[in-house]
């Protein structure tokens, strides 16, 4: 697939980036240049390859998987202008 200037303005415009006339050819290049160095990722054969983390092997750290309120209701009603009976206080905005 090869991008042309006028694909090149169509994606800048879609990616609201305003790139001037004399410098489409230029992006269009580097977008076929992109794309070429996926086409060539495309060609490795990956079958059989596991996903991995990390190069050397590890497992991740877990931790049990808990609902809890964080115990921190006081240091986070301390940040609200105004705080009544453990909630955030807020004006009434509908009559």
């Amino acid at each position: 697939m090869s991008i042309d200037t006028a694909t090149a303005a169509k994606v800048a415009k879609l990616a609201r980036i305003r790139v001037e006339e004399d410098d489409l050819p230029a992006l269009a290049q580097e977008f076929n240049t992109i794309l070429g160095f996926i086409e060539q990722l495309n060609e490795v054969d990956v079958e059989g390859v596991e996903p991995m983390v990390s190069v050397t092997p590890m497992r991740l750290k877990r931790r049990k998987d808990e609902v809890t309120d964080g115990n921190q209701q006081d240091k986070v009603l301390s940040n609200a202008p105004d705080a009544r009976e453990g909630f955030f206080a807020v004006p009434k905005v509908v009559e």
